[in-house]
């Protein structure tokens, strides 16, 4: 058994399922176990507790109940106890370790986000937030020992619908910061919103949450959990659903879409328009949010954001933008990095709609975000203006696109570094190319030419032999020249 393979960032991802060639399945009930037992190892070497609790929920996956039902019988074996919060999303299982007198040692989520039906993991929490990529590599060394203390404690599960408590938590927050005097207990009433869950574990929000705060929720679509996706894949950067979701919202007349990855820790909204508000637009929209609550403040994205992002953050909403590095860890980890040094630092996004706020313990929770939007939509719809209005002054590329560039050689990762040296040679001998600096990831480069006005970023991908290329333009054509440039200088490169 191959354990180090198992470790995705940090996270724990494996294949569940036959059904796809090519992809043989390592992530069986009999690993699940050792992983149960493993953890709980864990915690007692980094908590130095004796009494172990854990809670323990899933997302929609067909593996799911199967890979739950081992895991919790390993944690069992090694002598602590389980709440199984049955479906339930990856935010709130974080929440189970700060949720008052009842607050769990840990919270474990059986979940692979938006990936094929075939794949599952865990992504695991303590009351101090998510494991990083150094605690997932121990775990894995103790299951490769696979050595355990005996124990002989003899345990029961408890059940612990949490999904309820938590819809309870958002609905007390919109209810509270929206303070609408007229009608407290229903903000949202007289407005139509719908939410696409993509058969994932989403869909409590139309009903638990939505709902009790007034909404009109008819004509939301694939709430019922299904491990088989048979809509869309779950997943907010995907062109098709979020083009399912937008003709939802112009089909049903809705003032507002909202839709979830598979275990709602990312999200995207769309306008009443049927217009996507995500990547750089959702960005600037909390940011907007964020800096009339925190006036200055830094706001941390990830290293694909565009230019004119950063003009809207500085220049119309006097914030900073830091723009750092791909990986939501890698964003919320320098947010808080930020605080302890002295800087102010309210909200840690991707693009790809991972969104932490330092509110809400730097948890990337995507119901949340769409709670701290609702809130301000629920204020301006009282003054009869509109929740994008916050971003008219947003200015978008007139094209954007992202070129994936596979690296042949075995030894990719100093391939790619050395691709990247001799690139940034290239590009300081040209005119009107100027290498961006600060930059944490990869080549950043600003092409200002009258025909180019944009910019391209190549990094190294963060697990795979790839080369992500992305470039933005700001005129018509701009693109395809600056590819062509582009093209020339990696000619001799084997892609």
């Amino acid at each position: 058994m191959n354990w180090k393979k198992l470790q995705n960032g940090s996270d724990i991802r494996g294949v569940a399922l036959e059904g796809v060639v090519g992809e043989t399945v390592n992530l069986t009930p009999e690993v699940a176990a050792v992983l149960g037992k493993s953890f709980v190892q864990w915690l007692q070497n980094f908590t130095s507790q004796t009494n172990i609790s854990i809670a323990v929920g899933a997302d929609s996956r067909i593996s799911g109940p199967i890979l739950k039902s081992a895991f919790i019988a390993g944690i069992l074996e090694a002598g602590a106890s389980v709440y199984d919060c049955g479906l339930a999303s990856t935010p709130a299982m974080f929440m189970t370790t700060v949720s008052g007198e009842r607050a769990t040692t840990a919270g474990v989520m059986i979940t692979a986000s938006h990936l094929p039906f075939n794949r599952n993991g865990f992504k695991f929490f303590t009351n101090k937030g998510g494991l990083d990529k150094k605690d997932i590599t121990e775990i894995l060394r103790i299951a490769e020992d696979n050595e355990y203390p005996s124990n002989g404690k003899e345990l029961q599960v408890e059940n612990w619908n949490f999904i309820d408590e938590y819809s309870s938590f958002l609905v007390d927050y919109i209810r509270k910061n929206a303070n609408i005097m007229s009608n407290h207990e229903q903000p949202l009433q007289g407005l139509k919103i719908i939410v696409d869950a993509g058969n994932g574990a989403g869909g409590f929000f139309a009903k638990k949450v939505l709902n009790q705060l007034g909404a009109d929720t008819r004509g939301s679509q694939f709430l019922n959990p299904d491990g088989n996706f048979p809509n869309h894949v779950p997943n907010p950067e995907d062109k098709d659903a979020m083009q399912s979701i937008c003709d939802a919202v112009v089909r049903e007349k809705a003032d507002l879409g909202v839709i979830f990855d598979t275990d709602v820790d990312r999200s995207a909204i769309v306008d009443s328009e049927g217009n996507p508000v995500n990547r750089n637009s959702l960005i600037a929209l909390i940011s907007a949010v964020i800096l009339a609550e925190h006036p200055g403040s830094t706001i941390v994205t990830d290293s694909i954001t565009s230019d004119g992002l950063t003009k809207f953050i500085e220049l119309e909403l006097k914030g900073k933008h830091h723009r750092f590095q791909r990986g939501y860890k890698n964003v919320i980890n320098e947010s808080i990095r930020l605080n302890t040094l002295g800087e102010e630092s309210w909200l840690a996004i991707e693009t790809s709609g991972h969104a932490a706020l330092k509110e809400n313990y730097f948890l990337d929770d995507g119901a949340y975000l769409v709670a701290k939007l609702l809130v301000e939509m629920a204020k301006l719809n009282a003054k009869g203006r509109k929740l994008t209005d916050l971003i008219s002054k947003l200015e978008q590329p007139i094209a954007s696109k992202e070129i994936r560039l596979t690296i042949t050689e075995e030894d990719f990762g100093n391939y790619g570094k050395r691709v990247l040296a001799e690139l940034e040679k290239k590009v300081n001998q040209m005119d009107g190319w100027e290498v961006v600096s600060p930059n944490y990831e990869g080549l950043r480069v600003r092409c200002s030419s009258e025909n180019e006005k944009g910019w391209f970023l190549l990094r190294l991908s963060l697990h795979d032999p790839v080369m992500p290329l992305n470039i933005e333009s700001d005129v018509v054509g701009g693109i395809e020249i600056i590819t062509i440039k582009l093209q020339r200088l990696l000619q001799d490169f084997h892609f």
